[in-house]
């Protein structure tokens, strides 16, 4: 189970310990004397029944040949748990080590199917303890101390060199450019570093799950397409504190009002379709045609637009996605309280119907 620090990978595993029929064993390995008791990992895991839970492994990638092999016993005595608040591909060994043998689940924070306030999880993020804060004062203070703990003690943690104040300042520049198209150059020019090291910065922040990268869609068309990334903060709450917003008011008086509320629905979307990163992508042509999000599973192609107005209208470039991306349809969701047919094709869908009207992938 992988996902950002401070989601719940804990919290539900300990909920799965509670309703574990067999034996159960937790290893957190931020823990001095759990590190203790894997000093010899073979010994200590070796013999264990059941269900063994590690937490935050990335702390301890050696592991990782050691769970392989345990992984190919049979009879298999033990399930493995893994928590991890990295990407595979960051983690060093464990994609090569345990290939073939792990099923990755990835948890993100609250979405709309688990809260009953729309607005205060756009406000203050999906994190669990920022959402449930007392106020608005205590969230953002909590919010800033997460920032702050994982530029200063998480990356480090990872082996990962690059100083705290450069990667606060290239994340808050970042912040700037949520929902813009990818543009290393211009950001590199900024922070005085080379291309290929600021795409480095944002595979980091990527892989440690603070950062989606919505992939440009390549249709077979003669139209020249867009091929660079669009760029999101995963959590609005971050997006805010990072542009030094704390408040509801202070949000809509801000210019990047409706990119955040962009970004915030079409997290919300790829939750109600339970779709992968690998299946999101965005549309655009350099004759100014887009689609803001498009999800494709097998021949499922399913399109949305984002209008942060209650009052959403067609325009061409809706109608040539149709058209040029064989959609059965496409969905405009938009602010207001209802949702409702503006073609035969294209339906205006309220953020509050979200959940209830999109049905998950097959």
């Amino acid at each position: 189970m992988v996902g950002p620090r401070q989601v719940g990978k804990t919290t539900l595993a300990r909920a799965i310990d509670a309703g574990a029929d067999g034996s159960m064993h937790a290893f957190d390995l931020e823990d001095p004397a759990d590190r203790a008791r894997l000093e010899d990992p073979g010994l200590a895991l070796r013999n264990l029944e059941g269900l063994v839970v590690i937490d935050e492994v990335q702390l301890m990638p050696e592991l990782f040949p050691l769970l392989r092999v345990l992984a190919d016993r049979d009879p298999r005595p033990a399930t493995f748990l893994i928590l991890g608040s990295a990407s595979p591909d960051l983690v060093r060994g464990s994609s090569e080590s345990l290939a073939g043998r792990i099923a990755y689940h990835r948890l993100t924070g609250f979405d709309l199917d688990e809260v009953d306030d729309g607005q205060r999880l756009w406000l203050r993020g999906g994190f669990p303890r920022s959402y449930l804060a007392v106020s608005d004062r205590d969230s953002a203070e909590w919010r800033r101390q997460f920032i702050a703990t994982f530029l200063q003690r998480d990356l480090a943690q990872l082996g990962i060199t690059i100083p705290a104040a450069m990667m606060r300042r290239f994340w808050t520049m970042l912040a700037h450019y949520h929902g813009q198209t990818w543009n290393g150059a211009e950001l590199a020019r900024s922070l005085g570093v080379s291309g290929p090291t600021v795409r480095g910065y944002l595979d980091i922040l990527t892989e440690t799950y603070v950062v989606r990268q919505l992939q440009p869609w390549h249709a077979n068309l003669k139209k020249r397409q867009v091929k660079s990334p669009k760029v999101y903060l995963e959590d609005s709450g971050l997006l805010h504190t990072l542009l030094g917003l704390e408040s509801q008011v202070q949000i809509e008086r801000h210019p990047k009002l409706g990119a955040s509320w962009e970004g915030f629905a079409i997290r919300q979307i790829v939750a109600a379709l339970g779709a992968r990163p690998d299946e999101c992508f965005f549309w655009a042509t350099h004759g100014g045609a887009e689609l803001d999000l498009l999800v494709v599973r097998g021949n499922q192609h399913r399109g949305f637009e984002v209008k942060r107005t209650e009052t959403p209208k067609t325009t061409r470039s809706m109608h040539i996605a149709i058209e040029d991306l064989g959609l059965d349809g496409l969905d405009v969701v938009h602010a207001g309280e209802k949702s409702f047919p503006l073609t035969d094709t294209i339906r205006a869908l309220s953020i509050h119907d979200i959940v209830a009207s999109l049905d998950p992938l097959e």
